[in-house]
């Protein structure tokens, strides 16, 4: 049995795969590993690119779109690992950070799932996990003026700040950012596997839900990753979407919305999948009244758009329409065109 089983899902993204991929083989040494690749048919020349760089990655294909939660089971099901490392194709791997996180993780016992320090381009600190925070009201923070009262009775009520940015050595949380997740595979017999439901957002923290279940989860200090940010999802959604992950009114924040939600009633329930609800629905007035004002005040100074309020809107009703099947508990794909 190897140390580590390494999924990477891909999607039209086979320049930033061999990047990634590069880094991982030099900077890993001292362990053994396999790498899975599963591709969510790109239908370009990921796998004749990849294969004739790396022949030993193992390559599942996927016949179509399958989203981050379906395409990394299909890798778990056929790792051979003792742990598994979910890792994005928009990473880079510094200085041993995989020999590294096994290190640290074998010592660790009591943790049964571990992420790192997660650096943007320029080296700076990013997001790395978080924690709960109560029915999940953090999500609604994005909400266009309506999340800065919401934020501002936060911090008013000495409420934890959930992000986890910069890690102190072993850092505690709740749940890791899915660019780099690694995990026990004994565990995952008691946990489940992620929730097929979700196609792409907030998957990782709803399994990070049920893998506390079993034991702790941490962040590593000394790994160190580079997340570029947005890769794959951007060869899905329109580049420039990236620009702004908090934006709800495009059809990235349609996707983030509902998986969002989706997310919510999984580990919450009803009572607080409806609260937050109310919250994106409240929000259509308050938009209406916030942006009036600014635009009188500010003119073309100001923040959002007329065209900004109706996106939003819009996806608002795709939420409410989506609601009853959510109540349903049935499974269903949750991609959202």
């Amino acid at each position: 049995m190897v140390d580590l089983s390494i999924i990477l899902v891909n999607y039209k993204s086979p320049q930033l795969l061999l990047d990634c991929l590069a880094t991982v083989y030099a900077e890993t040494t001292r362990h053994s590993f396999e790498i899975i690749v599963v591709d969510n048919d790109s239908q370009d020349n990921s796998r004749e690119l990849t294969l004739a760089a790396y022949p030993q990655v193992i390559w599942i294909p996927m016949s179509y779109n399958s989203g981050f939660a379906r395409a990394n089971n299909a890798g778990i099901t056929v790792s051979k690992g003792r742990n598994i490392l979910l890792l994005n194709t928009d990473t880079l791997v510094k200085n041993g950070a995989l020999d590294k996180t096994l290190d640290l993780f074998e010592a660790r016992r009591e943790y049964v799932a571990c992420g790192v320090q997660l650096l943007n381009t320029d080296g700076t600190h990013q997001i790395s996990g978080a924690h709960v925070t109560k029915g999940g009201l953090n999500t609604v923070l994005p909400l266009p003026y309506l999340g800065n009262f919401v934020r501002y009775w936060g911090y008013k009520l000495n409420a934890r700040v959930p992000s986890v940015t910069s890690v102190s050595e072993v850092t505690d949380v709740d749940w890791i950012v899915g660019a780099f997740v690694m995990v026990r595979k004994e565990v995952l017999a008691k946990s489940g596997l992620l929730d097929e439901d979700f196609f792409m957002y907030a998957e990782e923290i709803e399994w990070c839900a049920r893998l506390k279940k079993q034991g702790r989860l941490c962040l590593f200090e000394a790994p160190q990753v580079v997340h570029i940010g947005g890769g794959t999802s951007s060869s899905f959604y329109n580049a420039d979407e990236w620009n702004n992950g908090k934006n709800l009114w495009n059809r990235r924040g349609r996707q983030i919305i509902i998986s969002n939600q989706l997310r919510i009633y999984k580990e919450f329930g009803t009572a607080w999948f409806l609260i937050l609800t109310w919250f994106y629905v409240a929000d259509i007035p308050v938009f209406l009244i916030g942006l009036l004002i600014e635009k009188l005040v500010k003119g073309k100074k100001a923040k959002y758009s007329w065209r900004n309020f109706v996106e939003y809107t819009k996806n608002i009703g795709v939420l409410l329409r989506y609601c009853p099947k959510i109540l349903s508990k049935k499974p269903y794909f949750y991609k959202v065109s």
